[in-house]
């Protein structure tokens, strides 16, 4: 109160306090907290951008490539927002981009190895709006199918999912579906694979990956996979097909396997 009178010794009635200069102060600080980081992100995300431009000149430009500001920013997250990690990281996933070709994976490109239903996207989102990639491990047969092809359906069909998210929402969920899996269905070399891409290629893009129904003998493989699989081994819930009904999804959005 005695600061109110000093600085408006003059003003006979009070005025509201929302009306105060003082309050409009103290906001004007506030949301400058909140931009600070906002400011910091984006200088970092410019940093980066000109290393590329300096340093690998010769990777592509447009989106996924090393002018992609949303691109850098993502890795920059990831990489705890260290300058030098992220351009090492980035640098490797824009190289693997343009040598496995992904911005030519399209449906008429993997159709054939997409007949076999072994892997595909879900029409709907879970409960939490992500996006749903599903494996059917009973159809996967590697001694029978070219492990390319298979590499290829599992690019093709991560970036599908990402194309499905909702705005402001970041992440997909993975669903293994263990039902029905025997040892002629093992592959280590795949599941490796898919983990290593979203590690190095797709970080922090998923969330969580369920492992529905696994028998027994399952087990020995996730014991020698795991330890490979890095902090991803973490996001790895084994559950049952009716926890997937009841925590994953509704009556109208439940994959149609999980119906039964």
């Amino acid at each position: 109160m005695v600061l109110a009178r000093t600085v408006y010794p003059t003003i006979a009635l009070p005025l509201p306090l929302s009306n105060l200069p003082i309050r409009t102060n103290v906001v004007v600080r506030c949301c400058n907290l909140h931009q600070q980081p906002q400011l910091d992100s984006r200088k970092l995300v410019l940093v980066v951008k000109e290393k590329l431009e300096k340093e690998h000149h010769s990777l592509p430009v447009g989106r996924n490539g090393r002018d992609d500001e949303d691109m850098i920013l993502w890795f920059l997250k990831d990489r705890k927002f260290s300058v030098e990690d992220a351009v090492s990281k980035l640098t490797k996933a824009i190289k693997w981009r343009q040598d496995f070709e992904v911005s030519k994976l399209t449906e008429e490109a993997v159709k054939d190895v997409a007949q076999t239903g072994k892997g595909y996207v879900h029409d709907f989102l879970d409960v939490n709006d992500r996006p749903v990639l599903v494996v059917v491990a009973s159809k996967h047969f590697p001694e029978a199918q070219d492990p390319a092809d298979d590499e290829r359906l599992c690019v093709f069909l991560i970036e599908k999912a990402l194309s499905k998210l909702p705005t402001g929402k970041e992440q997909i969920l993975g669903i293994v579906d263990l039902r029905g899996f025997r040892t002629e269905n093992a592959d280590l070399k795949f599941l490796t694979f898919l983990f290593d891409v979203f590690y190095y290629y797709y970080p922090k893009r998923l969330a969580q990956v369920l492992f529905v129904d696994a028998p027994f003998v399952f087990k020995p493989i996730w014991q020698l996979v795991k330890p490979l699989l890095k902090s991803y081994a973490s996001l790895v819930r084994f559950c049952s097909a009716e926890t997937v009904r009841k925590e994953y999804f509704t009556d109208e959005t439940l994959p149609p396997s999980f119906r039964d």
